[in-house]
């Protein structure tokens, strides 16, 4: 277990990454980065090789015994295994599933040693990606598993936001309020998705992004100066997001990019704006560095990341493919600049901190 480490399991994750815009660019009509394989497991790849073994590695470290790594490893071998083995998608499907049963493993145990509403909440995430990941095995059709993986991934930032927000002087009805919103959420990922499934979770996610803007601790953060102020107005923007997310659901349904439009809203707008207001915190944690990877520079790439998002919904709606074609290049070739950016920000940092800290003792 000496070899098991955070950060040599960090490199399965960046290739998920990598692997899963590449597809994605494909599949918007980009082919100036064509990878075999990517294209068709470019959702699996995001959510399940990406956040699943990023959420995976954050909460196995928090356990006492290393052996708990293995979730991680286990989630990110998964990603060569859906590119390297093509004709055998269940054995990577597979990976996932058992991957995602370690996962509600450690939440379960943690809910136990501690047993608190947030904690519950992320719990109940794991559970929402397990299920997630059994409809992907049980059907190998994606979208079957996608209201699962989106439950996964807002009931597990719900929780680390109530868990960050737990010392604010929130009123007990407001949080039983989340909280029902959140089971209604669960019940229309239960309800046949175009019975009215979409449009419970959709009328929740709204409700929800409206609980996070009035009660989460960024509204204080956006006030701040510097790192706060990028982390607090990162987060409030992800949550305008999470409102559009909604509306899509609710009203978008007729549209010939429907799909398109709930699941990039959320996954893009939504948990990548998490990703970026959250990683200044997350890479030095999971990292083992004392640098974080913030610099005023990160708003340039910020900000070019949610404008070009911004076209691509609004030119998916109005319908302008070539339009949709540029915007979503941009956007997927902004979200790797971004973690290069912070790879270098961190970098420099370190190699400034070293320059000082010899010159001190000479």
């Amino acid at each position: 277990m000496q070899l098991l480490k955070p950060l040599y399991l960090f490199p399965l994750i960046v290739l998920a990454l990598i692997m899963g815009v590449a597809g994605g660019l494909v599949r918007i009509g980009y082919l100036g980065m064509m990878v075999p394989g990517t294209a068709a497991n470019h959702g699996i790849l995001m959510v399940g090789g990406f956040l699943g073994t990023l959420i995976s590695l954050e909460r196995s470290m928090v356990m006492k015994k290393r052996i708990w790594l293995l979730i991680p490893l286990i989630s990110g071998l998964s990603i060569p295994v859906l590119l390297l083995v093509p004709g055998w998608p269940a054995f990577g499907h597979s990976l996932l599933f058992v991957a995602s049963l370690g996962l509600m493993a450690i939440m379960y145990l943690q809910s136990l040693r501690h047993p608190v509403i947030y904690q519950f909440v992320m719990t109940m995430g794991a559970v929402l990606c397990m299920s997630g990941n059994f409809m992907l095995l049980y059907s190998g059709f994606v979208p079957a598993a996608v209201p699962w993986w989106i439950g996964f991934i807002l009931f597990t930032i719900v929780g680390e936001r109530l868990e960050l927000s737990k010392f604010l002087p929130t009123p007990k009805l407001a949080k039983s309020g989340l909280l029902l919103l959140l089971t209604l959420f669960f019940i229309g990922i239960w309800i046949p998705f175009h019975r009215y499934g979409n449009w419970l979770m959709g009328t929740c996610a709204i409700m929800i992004s409206f609980w996070l803007l009035h009660y989460d601790m960024a509204k204080i953060a956006s006030k701040k100066e510097d790192q706060f102020k990028y982390i607090g107005i990162g987060l409030r923007v992800g949550y305008v997001w999470l409102t559009l997310h909604g509306i899509m659901l609710c009203f978008l349904e007729p549209h010939a990019l429907y799909y398109d439009l709930y699941i990039h809203t959320f996954f893009l707008g939504f948990a990548f704006s998490m990703i970026w207001a959250h990683a200044p915190i997350i890479l030095p944690m999971v990292l083992n560095i004392r640098h974080t990877p913030y610099h005023p520079i990160l708003w340039v790439g910020w900000i070019v990341f949610q404008v070009s998002l911004l076209g691509r919904i609004l030119v998916s709606l109005i319908g302008l493919p070539e339009w949709r074609t540029f915007f979503g290049m941009i956007n997927g070739w902004t979200i790797l600049g971004m973690f290069i950016l912070m790879a270098m920000i961190t970098l420099i940092k370190m190699i400034l901190s070293q320059r000082a800290l010899g010159t001190a003792r000479s």
